[in-house]
């Protein structure tokens, strides 16, 4: 599993961000809920996701 950081209010022109792979699900679920409650919220543009190995990263192309 990976451990990702999206932005926040859902905008096109900002890039995910891989935080690590490789992750246990047990581990990475308590690993995103405590960066999730430390470094995001309401009005943070970042919020951190576990997802798949296969999951490809989203890159903003203009």
């Amino acid at each position: 599993m990976k451990i990702i950081c999206k932005d926040n209010f859902d905008r096109e022109s900002v890039n995910d961000q891989l935080v690590c792979e490789s992750v246990n699900e047990f581990y990475g679920s308590k690993i995103v809920e405590f960066l999730n409650d430390q470094f995001s919220g309401d009005y943070s543009p970042s919020f951190y996701k576990l997802v798949d190995d296969d999951y490809r990263l989203y890159v903003w192309e203009p």
